[in-house]
């Protein structure tokens, strides 16, 4: 016999049936229907009773006093508090005012920088955008950047060696747009070869960099640039020179030019 196959079972013995019982009655339901809605009827008075007199319990009650809503007054420490920010002090004061008057005074004894085609200092979009390699790619980018405005001075010192400097200023709605573009600027100058950087004192991660090498972009001189932000202005900074800009004359600019916004 198979392994799989159930074995075989003894049918169960069959007892022999005893006799049929008789049914016994079944009890007729003691209350009638009237009667359960009146019991139904009783109880739903009852509750509307109990609610009623819960209301007029509490309606007798003196109302309590309810808590003041002001809060008590917290002691102050002992001495007079820091007070509000002068309009010299406070950034946000000073870049929402005139940004030319952000910009470094001219040295005296300075002439005017024939290459500044601007007749009041300021810059529009347009404009700024002209002063790229790429004048229509710049002009889409900073427009995506949220341009705001731009101020520009420069002078031409002793010899033949010329300063510009920009202050660009971004509304920064959705974006840092000025230490973005802060730290694109120092990314192309450091790119550049035979240049030499140093950090620009009091200004985080600001940069100048003087360039060892002549360029032809600028008429075949030298050239020196520095780079910064604060808030929501970015600082440019170029000079040009027939001979080597020396590196300490470009960190004094751009650390006072720093130092006023």
């Amino acid at each position: 016999m198979s392994t799989t196959e159930s074995p075989e079972r003894p049918a169960p013995e069959q007892a022999e049936s005893p006799e049929p019982l008789e049914a016994a009655p079944v009890p007729a339901p003691r209350r009638s229907r009237r009667s359960l809605r009146r019991l139904t009827l009783a109880v739903a008075l009852g509750l509307v009773a109990g609610t009623c007199a819960g209301y007029l319990v509490q309606a007798g009650r003196t109302p309590d006093k309810l808590p003041p809503l002001s809060q008590p007054t917290l002691a102050q420490a002992g001495g007079e508090g820091p007070g509000p920010l002068s309009a010299a002090q406070d950034h946000q004061v000073k870049a929402d005012g005139d940004l030319r008057k952000l910009l470094l005074k001219k040295p005296g004894g300075t002439r005017a920088n024939p290459n500044i085609e601007s007749d009041d200092g300021w810059l529009d979009l347009t404009a700024y955008a002209e002063l790229y390699t790429k004048p229509d790619r710049a002009f889409r980018e900073l427009l995506g950047d949220e341009f705001r405005r731009a101020a520009i001075t420069g002078w031409t010192e002793s010899g033949n060696r010329t300063v510009e400097i920009r202050l660009v200023q971004f509304r920064q709605v959705e974006e840092q747009t000025a230490v973005d573009r802060a730290f694109y600027a120092r990314t192309w100058a450091a790119d550049d070869a035979h240049t030499r950087s140093w950090p620009l004192p009091g200004t985080g991660d600001g940069q100048f960099f003087v360039h060892d090498r002549p360029d032809s972009r600028f008429g075949s001189g030298y050239v020196a640039e520095a780079h910064a932000w604060r808030g929501d202005i970015a600082m440019e900074m170029w000079v040009v020179d027939t001979k080597p800009i020396p590196p300490a004359r470009v960190r004094e600019l751009a650390r006072q030019q720093m130092e006023r916004l």
